[in-house]
């Protein structure tokens, strides 16, 4: 931009040369008016030039050192990779033939109702940089709507488990769809999204129910791994926990446990053994929902 500048300004001032000196040439023979030396013709043409438009005498700007910064906006963060499939037995299977099949689903049903033992449990999750679903119910979220608010800040997944926790086998499709709904409008004001798995209390469904679930783009799944911590009266045993889940352990496995006292005690342990089994842990954000079953 500055050469085409200075190109400019030559130009401007050869021309106001020329004019100049044909001003001279014109003026008629014999007349009175003395002639004018070079130099008073180029003091003319530089006269000239500064009247000249401000667009042709200025210098080319300098450019801003945030300009591109300021105008390049940030990538989006891409979505996570599908990895991982269930199949009609609630298991998980890679969808790379090359991926291991060596890895479990934690998931954790039932709350949020006990601020400590959650806070344990997603501790526990984060040393192990584990990932898991916290299977909700509506009537719990209604109370506690800062506990909901905590899973999904520590960056764990919210799933349906129903509002009331009632059998939903034995209720009316506008029963079910109520059950359902509820949770998913309430937990997607909390948080801004909607969950996109489903438990059904007491692993009780029917093809109703699972068409219900589906129109509400969830996937629909009980478990292949139980705990059995909720076979236990307070104050339960850890170490039963953790040998329950390793007397079941099957590749893909899809573990359920609850939001319990000492399953939270028990955690640690147990993801601990996991691992020196050479197994890891599924982030339910891997999971394809529409390749699944």
């Amino acid at each position: 931009m500055f050469k085409r500048m200075t190109a400019s300004l030559a130009v401007f001032l050869g021309a106001a040369l020329v004019a100049a000196a044909c001003s001279q040439q014109s003026v008629p023979s014999g007349s009175n008016q003395p002639q004018e030396s070079e130099a008073a013709l180029e003091s003319q043409a530089a006269e000239q030039l500064q009247t000249a438009s401000p667009a042709l005498q200025q210098e080319e700007p300098t450019a801003s050192p945030n300009t591109e910064a300021e105008v390049t906006p940030s990538p989006s963060e891409a979505p996570a990779a599908k990895l991982y499939k269930m199949d009609s037995v609630y298991r998980f299977k890679p969808l790379d033939e090359g991926a291991t099949d060596k890895v479990v689903l934690l998931t954790f049903d039932d709350g949020p109702h006990n601020k400590e033992v959650l806070t344990s449990l997603l501790d526990t999750l984060d040393k192990h940089k584990a990932k898991a679903i916290f299977f909700v119910n509506g009537y719990r979220v209604k109370a506690n709507p800062d506990l909901l608010t905590l899973i999904h800040e520590r960056g764990q997944t919210i799933g349906n488990h129903s509002w009331d926790h009632i059998n939903l086998k034995k209720e009316s499709a506008a029963k079910v769809e109520q059950q359902v709904a509820d949770v998913q409008d309430t937990v997607k004001e909390l948080t801004g999204e909607a969950p996109k798995f489903f438990r059904p209390p007491y692993g009780s469904g029917n093809d109703s129910v699972k068409e219900i679930v589906k129109n509400h783009g969830m996937l629909y799944m009980t478990w292949s791994n139980g705990s059995l911590d909720w076979e236990q009266k307070s104050p339960g045993d850890p170490d039963k926990v953790v040998a329950s889940v390793l007397e079941q352990l099957h590749p893909g496995a899809n573990i359920l446990m609850h939001e319990l006292a000492w399953t939270a005690e028990a955690l640690d342990k147990l993801l601990t053994q996991l691992e020196d089994k050479g197994y890891g842990f599924i982030d339910p954000a891997a999971i394809d929902t529409k390749q699944s079953n």
